[in-house]
């Protein structure tokens, strides 16, 4: 059996009770070793064969996964972050499909989420926007037309942009191409909740300037958004004392 399991953004505290409990039971590990904190390895038992993925193409990860499932072996693919977004796990599952080999995936907390926790900030508040985008620049990958950064930014909705910390400056052209003011509110968070974790509050128009200030050249989500700054947004109407729910009535 072969177990796709997110390890999160960075805090080795920070994978799941069921993905730490996976790592444990493991006769194999594949973890990506240029983004996974290495701590989460520590989870690992005693005997634990374990390869490193950034030193390996995907035919190599296929042959590890069939020569342990031909043993018996319990395997686990050990991704960064949520395997969904930006993981590409898909091609490793169909490669898995042809050959018969069961397989089953476990959530994690993506770099968005980790980065809003250590800003303390919410993405949807009410009367600033109500979506979150997460997308990326264009770059050995290419991106569908019509999600092109412009596009997108014409929503002005809560931006999280992977990927792009080397096309800063590109990046904010585009933004501000598709809507977004210079003087937007936005965010560079550098590994978000790793112990070297750093993040700066500035805009749209000055992310190239902060990233070259602070020496951040990769390893970092940009968030875009109003919510940033979180003023003049309406209070939620699930605590109001004038709005009943299924729970509780509104008081007069």
């Amino acid at each position: 059996m072969v177990y796709f399991v997110g390890a999160g953004c960075g805090a080795k505290d920070l994978i799941t009770v069921r993905g730490m409990k996976l790592l444990g039971e493991a006769d194999v590990i594949i973890y990506a070793g240029s983004l996974v904190n290495p701590e989460l390895l520590e989870y690992a038992k005693e005997n634990a064969e374990i390869h490193n993925s950034a030193l390996m193409t995907l035919e190599e990860i296929i042959d590890v996964i069939k020569a342990s499932e031909a043993c018996g072996k319990t395997v686990v693919r050990l991704h960064t972050g949520e395997p969904s977004i930006y993981g590409a796990v898909r091609e490793q599952m169909d490669e898995l499909d042809k050959l018969n080999i069961a397989y089953e995936s476990c959530p994690g907390v993506s770099a968005c989420f980790g980065a809003a926790s250590s800003l303390n900030l919410e993405y949807t508040l009410p009367d600033v926007s109500q979506t979150l985008i997460i997308t990326r620049m264009e770059g050995k990958t290419k991106v569908p037309e019509g999600e092109s950064i412009e596009s997108l930014a014409a929503h002005h909705a809560s931006m999280a942009i992977y990927l792009s910390t080397g096309l800063l400056k590109e990046l904010s052209a585009h933004l501000i191409k598709g809507g977004y003011t210079a003087d937007t509110p936005a965010a560079l968070v550098y590994k978000a909740t790793w112990d070297d974790e750093k993040s700066f509050i500035c805009t749209v128009g000055t992310l190239e300037k902060t990233a070259n200030e602070n020496n951040i050249t990769k390893t970092a989500v940009v968030l875009v958004g109003d919510v940033l700054t979180h003023t003049n947004y309406e209070k939620s109407k699930l605590y109001a004392a004038d709005f009943s729910t299924e729970f509780r009535e509104a008081k007069k």
